[in-house]
């Protein structure tokens, strides 16, 4: 019988399986992981600590180690080999490029259960993530990165029952918020185009789920009417709708680091007053520019068009070689993952958490 197969008999005794959706209330809930995406600065964070406020869900803190494990993921080597799971377990724990340290989760018992679970590459990205909603009582766990946008494949080969939550934000106060960042340094270019490509490449992956498996909700309708909002969010993800969703600023001393003060306004009561801002914070040139690429994206969402004239050829050539070069990379780094990296796995990438320790009262 395979090690795995031995060690889920073995612990079953002391766990409760969470195969599929349950009853609760009346309510089918679910146990599926939470994906949080959408471009920089689209408001993401303060719809993770909307889900983290609810009494079932918990989204950590933005962390580093799905996607560069999973870019990574040769160097582990076979996991069935128990010496190759702690490695993997110690790269997740003990790195500082990982911000493990930001889930406030026992590093080494969270070691300890990789190496004892599942020998596969989600199941131990699975188990930190899960470690985290255990530490607050939380039955439900998942991960928000907005870069996750670009990669919801290789996030569906890791997890392939993930549900998807791509907050879509007006690209022009995106861009405006970018260029405010103190760790934005790409210039103003970069950040129209990465706007563009983060709503070509979900626009695609809205359509590849399966059922029930892609929501997407606009920033300014969460700011403007949230439980409106949160209710339909709730329903698509199979939870029961929680008053407390609406209050994220009584989480976010724990779920947002301190070093993190471009998000100091997620402490605060709900404030729609940035919708729009982009008005004041962009240039004339800047908006004609942002118009003229992004006016048909902008319309669909609904955004309305502020009628700009067409800016500078310059311009517009200096950003059309910005944007071919970041989807030129992208193009390349994904050909080489299905050519290349795929074909020399040792086994299979999908987590196989389905069962999780009682929650504590």
């Amino acid at each position: 019988m395979p090690p795995f197969v031995i060690h889920m008999l073995l612990t079953a005794h002391s766990q409760r399986a969470i195969i599929g959706p349950r009853q609760r209330g009346g309510v089918i809930t679910s146990a599926r992981p939470v994906f949080v995406l959408g471009c920089p600065r689209s408001g993401t964070t303060l719809l993770q600590l909307m889900l983290h406020a609810h009494p079932r869900i918990a989204l950590p803190p933005e962390t580093r180690f799905v996607l560069p494990a999973y870019e990574h993921r040769l160097s582990f080597g076979d996991l069935r080999e128990h010496a190759n799971r702690a490695a993997l377990a110690e790269w997740i724990t003990e790195r500082k490029e990982t911000r493990f340290q930001e889930l406030g989760v026992d590093a080494g018992r969270v070691a300890e259960r990789i190496v004892a679970g599942p020998p596969t590459l989600g199941s131990a990205l699975g188990i930190a993530l899960r470690s985290y909603a255990e530490e607050h009582g939380k039955a439900r766990w998942g991960d928000k990165r907005p870069a996750y946008a670009l990669y919801v494949p290789e996030i569906l080969r890791l997890f392939p029952d993930a549900q998807f939550v791509h907050l879509v934000r007006d690209g022009r106060d995106c861009v405006a918020s970018l260029l405010g960042m103190p760790w934005w340094h790409r210039g103003f270019h970069e950040a129209v185009a990465t706007w563009a490509q983060v709503m070509d490449t979900t626009r695609r992956h809205a359509r590849a789920p399966g059922p029930g498996s892609w929501h997407e909700l606009h920033f300014e309708d969460l700011v403007a009417d949230p439980e409106r909002s949160l209710r339909a969010l709730c329903g698509f993800l199979g939870e029961e709708y929680a008053p407390e969703t609406l209050e994220p600023h009584r989480v976010a001393g724990i779920a947002v680091p301190a070093r993190k003060t471009w998000h100091r306004r997620t402490h605060g009561a709900l404030d729609s007053s940035r919708a729009g801002s982009w008005r004041q914070r962009l240039t004339v040139d800047q908006i004609r520019l942002c118009e003229a690429v992004l006016g048909e994206r902008l319309a669909r969402h609904g955004y309305e068009l502020a009628g700009a004239v067409r800016p500078d050829p310059a311009e517009l050539l200096r950003y059309r070689r910005v944007q071919l070069m970041r989807r030129a990379a992208h193009a390349r780094r994904r050909l080489l993952d299905r050519t290349m990296t795929r074909t020399r796995e040792s086994g299979p990438v999908d987590c196989r958490l389905t069962e999780v320790p009682e929650l504590r009262a």
